[in-house]
Formats: C-alpha cells, sequence, structure tokens
C-alpha cells in the first residue's frame, strides 16, 4: 500500500464525524512509520469542521506516530488509542489533554457509523415487508 491509499482511506474514516459543536481549534499531526505507506499528514478542527489533509502540521497540539496498522485500527474504532499508548503502539508529544479528544473525534464517527447502519437495515426491512404486499 501506497502512502496516498493510505493516506485516503484513513481520511475516509475520519471525515464525517459531526464536529460541528467543538468550537476549540484542534490540530493533530500523524507520522506514519511504514517503508512504503510511510508520512505525514494532519487533522484539525477548526470552527466545527474537519479538515484531514496530506501535509505536516507545525503549529499542531499533539502528534501520533504509529505504525500504518495501528491507526487503521484507531480510526476503524477497533483499537482503543489509550490502551494503544498504554502499550507503547502509539507514541504521542504534545498537548495530551487535547490528544485525548481525537478519541472523541473517533467514537463520534463510530456511532455515526451504527446509526447509519441501523436505519439502511430498517430501510431494508420496509422493502422486504413492501415488496411482499
Amino acid at each position: 500500500m501506497t502512502y496516498a491509499d493510505f493516506f485516503y482511506e484513513i481520511k475516509g474514516k475520519f471525515m464525517g464525524a459531526d464536529v460541528s459543536d467543538i468550537q476549540e481549534h484542534l490540530a493533530y499531526q500523524f507520522n506514519i512509520e511504514d517503508e512504503e505507506a510511510g508520512g505525514a499528514f494532519y487533522v484539525e478542527v477548526k470552527d466545527g469542521v474537519l479538515y484531514v489533509e496530506p501535509y505536516e502540521y507545525y503549529d499542531r497540539d499533539a502528534m501520533f506516530i504509529c505504525k500504518p496498522s495501528v491507526l487503521e485500527k484507531i480510526a476503524a474504532g477497533e483499537m482503543d488509542p489509550v490502551w494503544a499508548f498504554t502499550t507503547q503502539k502509539l507514541k504521542v508529544e504534545g498537548n495530551i489533554d487535547k490528544a485525548l479528544k481525537l478519541n472523541e473525534i473517533i467514537q463520534r464517527k463510530k456511532k455515526e457509523l451504527k446509526k447509519e447502519a441501523k436505519e439502511a437495515k430498517k430501510e431494508e426491512k420496509e422493502k422486504k415487508k413492501a415488496d411482499k404486499k
């Protein structure tokens, strides 16, 4: 997997999270350690809008350093970032309080995905019911 492939996969996992009620500025840089997919990108919450871009962010609140597989699991909500940090799978530099807010963004996205899946399931049931008539 190339850096570009990895970046767009991760961007897709972050985008769509409702951060409209987060009014503080949050800026995170991710340094991915991998020969093929390695590189840097940032996630920023500014004025209630989420941005994910393939650049370094020098005025960041925190920087996360990890392997691609770790970030994939964290972004998908399959691995707790605090656990990843505690087990040294994820390194964090900078403002720890702001770094912890990343988990809030991930949990919001996870909750939205569950809601969408539930709605899709409900629509599918209704369609099957209508098809039987």
